[in-house]
Formats: C-alpha cells, sequence, structure tokens
C-alpha cells in the first residue's frame, strides 16, 4: 500500500501583498457603465460596417436624383398656369417612397445581422443588459435615418421651389410638414424595421415583411372591386404607407384617411408597440 501524500505548503503568489504594505491599486479606472458606453458601441457599430454607407448612400441618391429629375420633367412640360395651383414640395414624394425602402433595409440589418453573424453573443456579454441594448440600437438608427433625411428632404424641397419657380410658394406649415416631419416618419419606419428584425432574426425574412407591409394593402385593395369590400379597400389605400407618406405633403390624401400630422401618431403608436414586444422577446429568448 502506497503511504497517503501530505501535502507541502504552496508559496504564496508574487502578486499577494506583504502583510503590512500598502493594497495594491489598478492603474486602470472602474466606471460604472450607463445607456452612453452603449450608444457610443452602436454608432461605431452602425458606422463600421458597409451595409450602412450602401443603403443611406443609395436613400441619398434616390430621394435627390428623383426629387430633382421630377422637378425638371414637370418644369419642361407643365405650363406655368398648372403649377400656380399647388406648391413645388409635393414632387419630392417619389424619391422618398422609393427611399423608403433603403430605410427599412437599414433598420432590419441593425439587429437581424447580428443574429445572422453569432455578433449579438457579444454584444449581451459586453452588455447583460438587453433592454439597454435595443434602446441604444434605437436612440442611433433613429437619429442617423432623421439627419439624414432631413438634410436630404430639405435640400430638395429648396431644389423645386427654384426650379418650379411658377409655382404657388409653400406655407410655413408645408416647409414643416415636407422635411422634419417626413423624417421624423421615415425615422420611425426605420426603428419599426430594426425591432421586426430583433424579433424576427431573420434578415431576408424581416426585410420581406416590411415590403409587405408597403406595398401589399395597395394591391390587396386593387382586387376588391365588389360593393361590399369598398370599404375595406378605402381603409386599406387609405392608411397604407405609401398614402401616409403623401399626407405630408399635402393637407390629405383621401375624404376619410389621415391627414395633417396624423400618419406621424400613427407610426408612433406602431413602433412603441414593436418595441414592447422585442423587448419582451429580448429578455425571454436566449441569444
Amino acid at each position: 500500500m502506497s503511504s497517503p501524500q501530505i501535502p507541502t505548503p504552496q508559496a504564496a503568489p508574487t502578486w499577494q501583498t506583504a502583510p503590512g504594505a500598502p493594497a495594491y491599486t489598478s492603474p486602470i479606472p472602474i466606471v460604472r457603465t450607463h445607456l452612453g458606453h452603449a450608444i457610443a458601441s452602436e454608432w461605431t457599430k452602425l458606422r463600421s460596417v458597409r451595409s450602412t454607407l450602401w443603403t443611406l448612400g443609395v436613400f441619398v441618391l434616390l430621394v435627390v436624383g428623383i426629387g430633382l429629375m421630377t422637378g425638371a420633367l414637370v418644369a419642361a412640360n407643365a405650363s406655368p398656369e398648372s403649377l400656380q395651383q399647388a406648391s413645388a414640395l409635393p414632387y419630392g414624394l417619389f424619391g422618398v417612397l422609393l427611399g423608403s425602402v433603403c430605410v427599412m433595409t437599414l433598420g432590419v440589418l441593425t439587429t437581424a445581422s447580428e443574429y445572422g453573424t453569432g455578433m449579438i453573443r457579444t454584444t449581451t456579454v459586453a452588455c447583460p443588459t438587453r433592454a439597454r441594448v435595443l434602446t441604444a440600437k434605437a436612440v442611433v438608427l433613429f437619429t442617423v435615418v432623421f439627419t439624414v433625411t432631413l438634410v436630404s428632404t430639405a435640400f430638395v424641397s429648396f431644389a423645386l421651389t427654384g426650379i418650379l419657380s411658377d409655382a404657388a410658394e409653400p406655407s410655413g406649415g408645408e416647409w414643416l410638414k415636407a422635411t422634419v416631419g417626413i423624417s421624423l416618419y421615415m425615422a420611425l419606419l426605420g426603428l419599426f424595421s430594426m425591432l421586426i428584425g430583433s424579433i424576427i432574426r431573420h434578415s431576408a425574412g424581416a426585410i420581406t415583411i416590411m415590403i409587405g407591409l408597403v406595398l401589399a394593402p395597395l394591391v390587396i385593395a386593387l382586387f376588391m372591386v365588389t360593393e361590399s369590400l369598398q370599404k375595406v379597400r378605402e381603409f386599406l389605400f387609405d392608411y397604407s404607407i405609401p398614402t401616409q407618406l403623401g399626407v405630408f405633403y399635402t393637407a390629405s390624401i383621401g375624404e376619410s384617411g389621415p391627414s395633417g400630422w396624423d400618419p406621424l401618431w400613427i407610426a408612433l403608436g406602431a413602433t412603441a408597440a414593436a418595441f414592447a414586444g422585442a423587448w419582451a422577446l429580448l429578455e425571454k429568448r436566449d441569444v
């Protein structure tokens, strides 16, 4: 039989402080993390990926290019008498409508792409508070989309008033809706897309859903030709996203649909509901 091994005392690690010596203090400051750190992290991620540059670049190209092209075509073919009936600002709608696809794509990729690459695991390890991560993403995306849309639409609006000099002079309320109003709506649309991406966790699936929300109501309404479906058809047309975008350039599109700033409140309510759902699922599901 082998004799039991008697453990020998181990030498104290060299990093331990000797008795009576002052305690070791790390030169690295310990900072309590907060939402600002998460926002800085999300801003770094958003501006360092190529998808942000491509989507926002194409968005600006569509808004500015199609807006100026539309204004030039109208100026070359319309008579001065017909232009005096309305302002030139509504001609900027066509570029914004096509550019909304870029905003929705960017919003989805902000969250869904991290699940595809596995980056979300690193994100949650660095910031275990998932609600803070989702809030930081929302703040960064909303600010970026609002700023880019505001600059683009303001440039197009000023350019259209110069190109179509015979058109009616826009009022202050029309200027506000065609620049700040449409920018807030587009930022909420991008934020809603981001939340759908967080819920679906699949880039292609979430983008498809968002494009369907834009196109499906109008397409479905085209096939509702019976009298019994007339009210449903009017509802789908009046509250579709293209129609709500058009409200920011005119007083209203239909007699029963949203008018004024109503589309903004609708988008705000839908985004708040989507945020609550995304937050609840993010807390319950594994990453």
